[in-house]
């Protein structure tokens, strides 16, 4: 009973702070969340939020909002794959993807939680967890991640909704039945004005050398795909408006300034970044790097 009375005030710590964290950016608390419908048992951890399908051992979403400032990686990867103790029901384990040939796809990728000690220890639990074929999980999925923490860098704050495209049929893996999903989805929502946007994406878990582009879609295809209700709070001419249409000229497509922390050499003295965002401001970010730019305007350096 302590164990469990434990874990509740844990779960509604982690609740406040995220609500506090959306303040910071949003006039709409937890505007990533998608319709929770009546029964949901909606987790609450600090780096993501997620509802997890006992019958398909997957999640059916993880949401979150990423920042500018939280593509700066303060913690490395652990690596060390934990059962997430916030979910119920339990969830898979290490014995459901031993030698399965599936990698444990992230949800909410590593790096996308390196901002905290707390929010990387999440990343890894088997919630946020997904089983995906190694090209696909080493490919194309993390070339959208790549793309979508360059997006958080350019915008400021988006936010996220991702997950596996769950139904009855699935092949399945493991002693927990975990299923093997046949496609997987990721919307995104730019809700910074002036320039507000959404798109979606729906790509099936295999190997490809296709362009993004090829993947994406409005949300209302991904909405339908999926039949999850993506931000619903907000107001409802917007919503059409956003989730109805796709601009891809909207959205910028240059994933090269994205570059590893680990890849710069530090000044030993913290620095507003010199570097220039695609919106046309200044950067915001600290750098220690002798350069003056952080790791996402490196390449801005020679022509500075």
């Amino acid at each position: 009973m302590k164990a469990v009375i434990q874990i509740i005030i844990l779960q509604w710590l982690c609740f406040f702070a995220v609500a506090q964290k959306q303040s910071n950016h949003q006039s709409i608390a937890h505007l990533e969340l998608p319709a929770i419908g009546k029964g949901d048992n909606v987790v609450y951890h600090l780096g993501y939020s997620l509802l997890y399908s006992e019958q398909h051992e997957n999640p059916k979403w993880v949401a979150y909002e990423l920042t500018s400032n939280e593509t700066q990686r303060a913690f490395e990867r652990t690596n060390k794959f934990l059962e997430d103790p916030f979910v119920s029901t339990g969830t898979a384990d290490d014995f459901d993807y031993k030698g399965s040939g599936f990698d444990r796809g992230h949800l909410a990728p590593a790096a996308d939680m390196g901002w905290s000690e707390v929010t990387m220890k999440e990343s890894f639990y088997y919630s946020n967890m997904s089983p995906q074929l190694p090209g696909f999980n080493r490919g194309i999925w993390k070339k959208l991640e790549e793309q979508v923490r360059g997006w958080a860098q350019d915008y400021d704050s988006i936010y996220i909704v991702t997950g596996p495209v769950l139904k009855d049929g699935l092949p399945k893996i493991g002693h927990n039945d975990v299923s093997v999903p046949e496609y997987y989805y990721k919307v995104i929502l730019d809700y910074t004005l002036p320039d507000i946007k959404a798109i979606g994406f729906i790509l099936p878990n295999e190997s490809s050398t296709e362009s993004l582009h090829q993947f994406a879609v409005s949300i209302d295809s991904v909405e339908k795909f999926t039949g999850i209700n993506f931000f619903p709070q907000l107001p409802d001419i917007k919503e059409k408006e956003l989730e109805g249409q796709l601009c891809l000229p909207c959205w910028s497509w240059d994933t090269k300034t994205i570059v590893r922390k680990s890849q710069h050499k530090s000044s030993g003295s913290s620095i507003q970044c010199k570097g220039t965002t695609k919106a046309g401001n200044r950067c915001r970010n600290n750098t220690k790097n002798s350069s003056g730019f952080c790791m996402h305007h490196e390449n801005q350096a020679g022509s500075y």
